[in-house]
């Protein structure tokens, strides 16, 4: 009997490769560079299932384009980059990956606001350039972070591992999330509205979905709202943040620092931003451990893999 086929868009952990090719006719995109959008659009025209990756926008053009397609697995937890609607409209199913990359995104944003707090990547580039000359009282001064305010903007799986780990920091955590219901989250954390978040933070950590009502929900307003010592920590969405505004924020010392994994127009970053001192910069890596992306992979597969045999898969979207 003939084997569904499958694209996936990129290279993803071996062991979901495996456990695909037992039910699909698995193809992989082979160049090591993203692909197109009209490579994709031809390729969708011969495929029972996709795999993909965040990076690329399966929009109602790629969709239109798939007579055969019946899943679309999102390699990320967020999947803002399909169009949910048209998909539905077409009988496709769409999945995530939530859950598994939980922990792995925490322990990031927790290696941000450290890293920022404590100037470590500023540190280690002063240390390599030969400029260290041995203990000084005011070298290298940056912030405490035990016994701080922390602010989470989104309360879902991401935002209570983030808060659960300042306890043992000794934190004050204060949240807003208009969507979770208050009587849900934990009593040791204090929900606000985004003008007291803001107000009484020192540092903030961003994990929203990128929704129209999030896009731009922090800008040159909000950073004036901010403490001239707070530090913006985020591992969501890029557009989440004007980029621009942070900019200015970061120049004008209205706050002291950032940290982030997620850019407005990734991979796409402003030299200015590259230029700055007072921010850390990383290649969107929050759930980059060789377990996660594995459990990642893995569930995307048995997205799909269920979807082609007719069961309900394990994280469906629509």
């Amino acid at each position: 009997m003939k084997k569904p086929k499958l694209f996936i868009t990129n290279y993803i952990p071996e062991p979901a490769i495996k456990r695909l090719e037992e039910v699909f006719e698995v193809e992989i995109f082979p160049e090591n560079r993203a692909i197109t959008h009209e490579e994709l659009r031809k390729k969708v025209k011969e495929i029972d299932a996709l795999i993909c990756l965040l990076t690329d926008n399966i929009d109602r053009e790629i969709i239109e384009a798939a007579p055969h397609l019946k899943c679309i697995s999102v390699y990320a937890v967020g999947y803002n980059n399909v169009d949910v609607e048209s998909a539905t409209e077409h009988n496709i199913v769409v999945c995530n990956t939530p859950g598994v990359l939980t922990e792995t995104t925490a322990d990031l944003a927790w290696a941000l606001i450290m890293s920022c707090a404590r100037r470590i990547v500023e540190a280690d580039r002063f240390v390599r350039e030969g400029k260290f000359r041995g203990w000084e009282p005011m070298l290298m001064l940056g912030n405490d972070i035990f016994g701080k305010t922390l602010g989470i903007i989104g309360m879902g799986r991401i935002g209570r591992a983030v808060a659960h780990r300042a306890l043992g920091f000794d934190m004050k955590v204060i949240y807003y999330d208009s969507q979770v219901d208050p009587e849900s989250v934990p009593t040791d954390y204090i929900a606000v509205d985004l003008t007291t978040l803001f107000h009484n933070s020192d540092f903030i950590s961003i994990h929203t979905p990128l929704t129209p009502e999030t896009r731009h929900l922090i800008g040159e307003k909000e950073f004036n709202l901010m403490k001239s010592t707070a530090i913006l920590i985020n591992t969501a969405r890029g557009p989440i943040i004007d980029e621009q505004a942070l900019i200015s924020a970061l120049k004008e010392n209205k706050i002291a620092g950032a940290g982030l994994d997620v850019y407005e127009n990734e991979p796409i970053i402003p030299e200015e931003l590259i230029a700055l001192s007072n921010v850390v910069l990383l290649p969107h890596i929050g759930s980059a451990s060789y377990e996660t992306r594995t459990k990642m992979a893995l569930l995307a597969a048995e997205n799909a893999i269920a979807v082609i045999e007719g069961k309900n898969p394990p994280a469906r979207v629509n």
